[in-house]
């Protein structure tokens, strides 16, 4: 058969989806397994390459499933709201709605195309009211349980975007969105206590099967420590600085304190604070640096020392000098430090610059050239000396700490609460009401959806107001409790909202009363492998657990972890092994190689370019070869003509199903195909195969190549009602036994060196093994005239002969 993939793949393409192939069906007695893919925003470029690898794992996963007789729901949505979208809108003077369904459609062209086999009926957009009614409600719900508060603090704020970003959202000191520094602003926020389920997010890593980096990733994002809170005296005044501490044993070491530039103890002393326009000065110098400037450890040591107010080290009783400096944040701990420059090398690079005193009290190291961060014996610790334990000197610590009244165990997390809302027009607007007799309200579930005003002008205020504030119609309402004037929220959620619960709306798309049934989500949750990228671990994959964890909380679902398995794949970089990116020019369009070489071609190659997890380069050699390798499957229908099995076949066969299987369940996708490519030269060099050979064969290789697998499939009569689909036939089973060769190829020692091989029955004597060695022609001739003082035979490994 001649491989035309062009008249092949549209063929098949049209019959899967006019006989619903794909279709998820709920309550099925099969067993049920539901693959998830990170659902794609819908940009006016389309699809990358870096999609088609990223979704073709649950692809091939998903259509082995059929085939071992599993309900698949395999699904494909679209995470419509966000900035891109309404960046070019403004840019366009078209509506972002009108975009948004443009990309969408070209995308869905484009998925089409390369044959994915999702359950099209189930799709949705998260920019559609239909699907952000729930957002909105879900929002609510968190409302009312206080899981939503609003606070004036120091954002990151993108100038460029006109947006507040969340921590997770400006990494680098950068905006996620567009790349430019971000600066820090004071604002209102609002924000979710996703603090309030740090725990819960922990403790659910021990129930699911993530790759240990992922989760290592989120525990180091949690930041979850224990420590102490100690509680310092402020000279001449009965104030108390609160600092947070994992190593409350070095308190003796304390020799001064740092508080954050934005403390609001300096504004409430600053009459004792004789260097107050110097303090005014440092604090104007850091409202220009970005929160991943002022904490970076590498950096030179700015700060300036308090005059006329100093702290009190609590456990000593003396006074201490007191620093601002711009590394301490308000937002994490309590604002204020003590400094042990002993025992931390940022505290002792302060201290080296300012001139404070430093003390050890534990004993190693030369404290005078660094820092001595190891164990020891602690010394300088009054009660504490001797002590070689950090467990047993920290619990005796918190053990007088308590005593006293000047502290006491507690827990912090470096997590902060997630600021959860922009001032932009393109996301789902806030449910909320501003009410001045009632405070803030909820607007009733009956009036769900809060549908985003028609406006011609998307330009986000230069006040930082969302454009919703100049829209009077929409914000000027009536308070739902008391009917009073009150006015709307006006800023709108971020775009990690419809991502934080679509795995759930998945199961029942098309509810319009609630977000899914009960029922169903039974049913189908939870996910049972999800695969997705490593640049989303701490942000999607954290939040979508936290709103999970949330709506088990109040019952609305059956299971605390949405995803049993996450997995992740490599990059694909550009053929010069740089990021594939617009400027570079080294962008691959996966609809140009369909084009060329097909879609088959681009599916297989995508997954033999290397291991899945580990980022490769793209090659035009090798997407050739597959292209070749496929050219070659077509013609197995050719030399499909013996009427008898061959051992040597059937043993090839059974092997390369056993390792097809495994390679696919360990997302070892380049070696499963590999093994069929051997198997491919074994079959030629055997000169014809059974028909029955090729079926098995072409089911292997059906959830990496469907189309020509199906051409081959109908060629050989498999398929007279035009519905009876080779990726919906049953999984090759393997036979353990025919796994296993008979013989084995061995490479015949004389004193250690290889002078030969013989072929051995794996099960033959230590005399047949011998005797066949010795038989060899080559290793006669190094054994000629000399007298054998040893033979050694380890079956299947070694035959060595040791001669004199």
């Amino acid at each position: 058969m001649k491989y035309d993939f062009k008249k092949i793949e549209p063929k098949w393409q049209a019959a899967w989806e006019k006989n619903r192939a794909f279709e998820a069906v709920d309550f099925s007695e099969k067993p049920k397994w539901y693959g998830l893919v990170e659902f794609p925003y819908p940009s006016g470029v389309g699809m990358h390459v870096g999609h088609i690898k990223a979704y073709s794992s649950i692809e091939v996963i998903s259509r082995k499933r059929r085939m071992q007789g599993y309900n698949v729901l395999f699904p494909m949505g679209f995470d419509s709201f966000g900035l891109p979208a309404e960046n070019y809108a403004v840019k366009t003077n078209t509506h972002p709605h009108i975009i948004t369904e443009k990309n969408i459609e070209h995308f869905t062209d484009q998925l089409k195309k390369v044959g994915f086999s999702f359950d099209w009926d189930r799709e949705f957009a998260t920019s559609r009211k239909d699907y952000y009614k729930w957002t909105q409600w879900i929002f609510i719900q968190l409302f009312k349980k206080g899981l939503v508060f609003r606070a004036k603090t120091l954002v990151n704020y993108c100038p460029h975007c006109k947006v507040v970003l969340s921590n997770e959202d400006s990494q680098g000191g950068k905006c996620d969105i567009c790349h430019s520094d971000v600066v820090q602003l004071p604002k209102d926020v609002w924000y979710l206590r996703i603090t309030q389920y740090a725990d819960k997010l922990l403790d659910g890593l021990n129930d699911v099967e993530y790759p240990e980096s992922i989760k290592q990733q989120q525990v180091s994002w949690i930041g979850k420590s224990t420590g102490a809170f100690v509680n310092f005296g402020l000279d001449g005044t009965d104030e108390k600085l609160e600092v947070y501490t994992t190593r409350c044993d070095t308190l003796f070491g304390v020799t001064f304190m740092v508080v954050a530039p934005e403390h609001p103890v300096l504004d409430k002393y600053k009459d004792r604070i004789a260097n107050w326009d110097e303090v005014e000065a440092y604090r104007a110098e850091c409202a220009k640096k970005t929160e991943f400037e002022r904490t970076q450890l590498v950096k030179d040591k700015t700060g300036v020392k308090l005059d006329g107010l100093c702290g009190i080290n609590p456990i000593t009783g003396k006074k201490v000098p007191l620093f601002i400096a711009d590394y301490v944040m308000m937002g994490y701990g309590t604002g204020a430090i003590m400094a042990v420059p002993a025992h931390d090398q940022r505290d002792w690079d302060f201290a080296k610059k300012f001139g404070a005193e430093i003390i050890p009290v534990i004993e190693g190291g030369d404290v005078e050239k660094e820092a001595y961060a190891g164990d020891g014996t602690m010394i300088n610790s009054d009660f504490l000396n001797g002590y070689t334990n950090k467990k047993d000197s920290i619990a005796r610590m918190l053990e007088e700490i308590e005593k006293r009244g000047i502290g006491h165990k507690g827990i912090q997390y470096k997590m902060k609460d997630w600021a959860f809302n922009r001032q932009r027009y393109w996301g789902e607007p806030i449910p909320l009401v501003h009410c001045p007799k009632c405070g803030t309200v909820a607007i009733p579930e009956s009036e769900l959806p809060l549908e985003l005003p028609d406006v011609k002008n998307f330009e986000p205020g230069t006040d930082g107001q969302s454009p919703l504030a100049k829209i009077d119609s929409f914000v000027n309402c009536k308070c739902p409790q008391c009917g009073g004037d009150a006015k709307r929220e006006t800023d709108t959620m971020p775009q990690w909202a419809g991502s934080s619960w679509y795995f759930l709306r998945f199961c029942d798309p098309h509810n319009d009363k609630a977000f899914a049934d009960r029922k169903k989500l039974d049913y189908w949750m939870p996910v049972d492998q999800y695969n997705g990228g490593m640049e989303h671990v701490t942000r999607h994959l954290l939040y979508s657990r936290f709103w999970h964890h949330f709506l088990y909380d109040i019952g609305e679902v059956g299971c605390a972890e949405p995803y049993a398995k996450r997995t992740y794949q490599g990059m694909i970089l550009g053929k010069d092994g740089e990021k594939m990116s617009k400027s570079k020019g080294n962008v691959v369009d996966p609809l140009d190689v369909v084009e060329e070489y097909g879609a088959d071609t681009l599916r297989t190659y995508v997954m033999f370019m290397g291991d899945y997890t580990s980022s490769a380069p793209w090659s035009d050699d090798t997407v050739k070869g597959c292209k070749r390798f496929l050219d070659r499957v077509g013609a197995l229908t050719d030399i499909a003509t013996a009427e008898k099995e061959d051992a040597k076949i059937e043993s090839a066969l059974h092997k390369t199903i056993k390792k097809v299987t495994e390679d696919i369940e360990a997302m070892k996708f380049n070696t499963a195909i590999a093994s069929m490519m051997a198997l491919i030269n074994e079959f030629g060099r055997a000169g014809a195969i059974t028909k029955n050979d090729l079926i098995t064969f072409i089911k292997l290789l059906s959830p990496f190549a469907p189309h020509i697998t199906e051409e081959i499939w109908e060629e050989l009569g498999m398929n007279p009602d035009g519905k009876t689909f080779c990726t919906l036939s049953s999984w090759p089973e393997y036979d353990e036994e025919k796994t296993k060769d008979s013989t084995i190829e061995i490479g015949v020692q004389v004193n250690g060196k290889v002078r030969g091989t013989v072929t051995l029955a794996v099960d033959c004597t230590r005399e047949e093994a011998f005797a066949a060695g010795k038989a060899d022609e080559n290793v006669q001739k190094f054994m000629e005239g000399k007298t054998v003082v040893k033979e050694i035979y380890v079956p299947g490994k070694i035959l060595n002969f040791v001669v004199k």
